[in-house]
């Protein structure tokens, strides 16, 4: 059977110090894996250097996004994605080793897996403080049981770290370039349980910066998930239309 190909799709946005990392990341774990890959940065709108650091990287293809906007960004990244499966990260995500390992068994032991995804672990924040996310998390997942398996509706997964099936992708009409931030990756799940099975498990994590909850707060980033989490299952569209910019501006 021909092995499945994988796509990488990383929005960037004034990423130059990140996205070095996250490639490097990325690489490492690439080598030598038998699945065939491609690795496409999307240089949304940037007025760094994040596109010509991410092309010094071999191999590695950067599609220019005019329009900013991390879900237009994903979507250029998906055109352009030749992948059997296309694996959604953030530029600020660096990949933990074995992360491909649990793609490839997951894939391969359910053929009608449509996306599979797993939490951050925020590198960059104390101890504490990850134990409060990891608590939002518990309580994220069972909100996702009651609905999924109660309420029947929709699926959870998280963004920046969510791998599909482009076929599966494409026949749901690809990502909904109307939402802007919170709520993009519970539209995704919810859509593509309609096809196929959806998975998130704590055994597929990938290291973050936790910089958005530093900005933020984690308590109020963490009900602004939970709520607009619960608003796109059950109606379709985020109640939180914008969101903080927490990267740099040039």
């Amino acid at each position: 059977m021909k092995p499945l190909k994988i796509s990488f799709v990383i929005p960037a946005f004034n990423e130059a110090g990140n996205i070095g990392a996250c490639l490097s990341a990325l690489l490492r774990e690439l080598d030598g894996d038998p699945i065939p890959s491609e690795i496409i940065v999307v240089n949304n709108a940037s007025t760094d250097g994040t596109g010509k650091i991410a092309a010094r990287f071999p191999g590695v293809i950067v599609v220019d996004e005019p329009t900013k906007g991390l879900v237009m960004a994903r979507q250029a990244g998906f055109l352009r994605a030749t992948g059997d499966l296309v694996a959604n990260l953030d530029a600020d995500t660096m990949l933990k080793p074995g992360w491909m390992q649990t793609v490839r068994e997951e894939f391969g032991k359910d053929p009608e897996l449509v996306c599979l995804s797993g939490p951050f672990i925020y590198h960059d924040l104390s101890l504490w403080e990850r134990g409060v996310v990891r608590l939002f998390y518990i309580i994220a997942y069972m909100a996702y049981v009651v609905t999924r398996f109660i309420a029947g509706a929709g699926s959870m997964a998280q963004g920046g770290n969510f791998v599909v099936r482009r076929a599966a992708l494409k026949k749901i009409g690809g990502f909904d370039v109307r939402i802007d931030f919170y709520g993009e990756d519970t539209d995704i799940a919810r859509r593509l349980s309609k096809v196929g099975n959806v998975k998130f498990t704590f055994s597929l994590p990938i290291y973050s910066s936790g910089r958005r909850l530093t900005r933020e707060g984690i308590v109020r980033t963490g009900l602004l998930y939970i709520l607009n989490y619960l608003w796109v299952t059950f109606s379709g569209q985020p109640r939180t239309k914008t969101s903080t910019d927490v990267r740099i501006h040039l």
